[in-house]
């Protein structure tokens, strides 16, 4: 694993019009809490796992991938070409966990009852792998 962590707030909709640089400026300040690197990820192929954990009324899963994966280019990768493969995942926070299963960070997110994504970044693997 490259990088994870945690947007403690509802994400925003890729078809949201406002907001979308509170929003970028947000997510950046939190994953800088985290992010140790000196420069941006430049090479190779990323795979980011996103789990958004919501409270009622969600927003659609496949909306919230680009507002996020665009708040990250120039932070975490210098452009989002690099991500080939990602896996966004919702779930409700009323629903039953296995969370000794789960990152500490998703275990956390999961705890606080507020709504969040939980954002994971690392290598791609083969093709081949995710399809078996």
């Amino acid at each position: 694993m490259l990088f994870e962590f945690l947007i403690p707030r509802r994400p925003l909709s890729v078809q949201a019009k406002k907001n979308r640089k509170k929003w970028k400026a947000f997510v950046i300040s939190e994953a800088k809490k985290t992010w140790s690197g000196t420069s941006p990820y430049n090479s190779g192929d990323l795979h980011v796992t996103l789990v958004y954990l919501y409270d009622d009324a969600p927003v659609d899963v496949d909306n919230i991938i680009k507002p996020i994966l665009d708040s990250l280019t120039g932070l975490i990768y210098d452009d989002d070409i690099l991500v080939t493969d990602v896996e966004s995942h919702r779930r409700s926070l009323t629903g039953s966990f296995e969370i000794a299963k789960y990152p500490d960070l998703l275990v956390r997110g999961i705890l606080s009852g507020k709504e969040c994504v939980y954002v994971k970044i690392e290598k791609s693997k083969a093709l081949e792998d995710y399809l078996q």
